[in-house]
């Protein structure tokens, strides 16, 4: 080995060990920053150290290291796994957060429908002790305008959260359609980006966060090509192939529930990720309002109906309490004169009308009805509290896992950074002495 190999051996370690200490600072730099892969520089022996003299004599030249590329830490399988429970998490999330409102809207507390049902059905049990009195007549009158207050502020709110759900998915489908926008150009880039570059992990970097953002709004396939780029496919169309990106956009039906649509023509509405929460609230809230309407509508006939068989104190038969359309916001106060409550019943009794009051409390009555409402959604959101809770715990420990593969650990980088640097030292040492050996034999000759 002569003195010139070791100069070549030196500084090509000092360049290969330079550039994996800048690999340990990038590391170090972004060890909080979000979808940021662990980067690592590789180093191999050169080509000419394995070569020989092509005459006859053998001779090993000794040509050092050479850097092979910058390898970008990753797992493929946790990946995915990590979007797969990205995407579940963000769907549950999302349907937590509607049927929530949901819940709130039905307004099941003292200022609700159920409340209000008791207070009215409870005055009109205390006017039948006291049929002529003016007070508890106006109470009674008070409790029916409670009950279609309740009704038309639990309508509205319910309708308020349909209608969020739209909002909500136009502004998911606005991020989604970025993001595939974003993706495609990522896609441009990696095909022209040389192998094992830091340019190229950058990139890398860059597509799997796009496609984590495309995941948790929307249940899409991807399949990776040249370079690593991404293709995105929903409904067996193709979204995003290459540099060219679909666009997504929803509309909203007549009765709240939604449509989506990829360029322009309709597709299968959004089954997970926020929009397939969003797609699949609508849905219930839209069943939440039917059956609202459907009680506000049985509750003014089932109270028409009774008032109609009993008889004013001048003898005249009981005129409509409420009138609806066909929705519980169309429900409202007719009656406002306490004089014109029909509490007589027709054979004479001055009370028996109010204490047939009972029939309208059956089993299949309106109380009944607004009770299994509100179990029947309780339910429903109790389950999605459990799928919610169960799916972020998954998410978790798909993230850690992935972590533990493509994170910075800092103490790993410090060790890491602490033996580079002796090396480098060492590099330098060896240069050194080629240049001591050269000076020794300059001074011999």
């Amino acid at each position: 080995m002569s003195s010139a190999d070791l100069f070549v051996i030196g500084s090509s370690g000092l360049k290969g060990y330079r550039a994996q200490m800048g690999a340990v600072s990038e590391n170090i730099a972004n060890s909080g920053t979000p979808n940021y892969n662990r980067r690592s520089v590789t180093l191999a022996e050169s080509s000419l150290a394995a070569s020989t003299e092509p005459f006859y004599v053998p001779r090993a030249n000794f040509g050092g290291s050479v850097i092979v590329g910058v390898q970008r830490a990753n797992d493929p399988y946790l990946d995915a796994a990590a979007r797969m429970t990205g995407m579940s998490f963000a769907g549950a999330d999302s349907r937590l957060r509607w049927l929530s409102d949901t819940e709130t809207a039905l307004n099941d507390d003292a200022l609700g429908v159920g409340s209000s049902l008791g207070y009215m059905y409870s005055a009109v049990e205390k006017l039948a002790a006291s049929p002529s009195d003016t007070s508890l007549r106006t109470n009674v009158l008070y409790g029916v305008e409670q009950v279609v207050t309740a009704f038309q502020q639990s309508s509205a709110a319910l309708k308020s959260t349909l209608d969020g759900t739209y909002a909500t998915a136009q502004g998911d489908v606005k991020l989604l359609n970025d993001s595939l926008t974003e993706l495609a150009r990522v896609n441009a880039s990696l095909l022209q980006s040389a192998n094992n570059t830091a340019n190229q992990a950058q990139l890398l970097d860059s597509r799997d966060a796009e496609l984590s953002k495309i995941t948790q709004k929307l249940n899409v396939t991807i399949t990776f090509g040249p370079g690593g780029s991404a293709s995105v496919a929903y409904d067996g169309q193709n979204v995003v192939q290459g540099n060219a990106a679909g666009t997504f956009s929803v509309t909203q039906n007549t009765n709240g529930t939604m449509n989506l649509l990829l360029n322009n023509a309709a597709v299968a509405g959004a089954a997970d990720g926020s929009l397939g929460g969003a797609f699949t609230s609508a849905s219930i809230v839209k069943d939440r309002i039917a059956s609202l309407d459907t009680l506000a509508v049985q509750f003014a006939t089932d109270m028409n109906a009774w008032h109609a068989q009993g008889l004013t104190d001048t003898g005249a038969a009981g005129g409509p309490l409420v009138s609806v359309g066909t929705t519980a916001s169309s429900l409202s106060v007719v009656l406002t004169d306490i004089t014109k409550i029909a509490a007589r019943s027709s054979d004479g009794r001055l009370n028996g009308n109010l204490l047939n009051i009972s029939t309208t409390r059956s089993t299949s009555g309106v109380e009944q009805g607004w009770t299994a409402l509100v179990v029947a959604h309780g339910n429903v959101l109790n389950t999605v509290k459990q799928e919610q809770a169960a799916s972020q715990t998954r998410d978790q420990n798909a993230r850690s896992a992935r972590e533990k593969v493509s994170g910075v650990d800092l103490d790993m980088e410090a060790a890491d950074l602490l033996r580079i640097q002796q090396a480098y030292q060492a590099c330098a040492k060896v240069i050194q002495a080629a240049r001591e050996t050269i000076d020794s034999v300059l001074r011999i000759t």
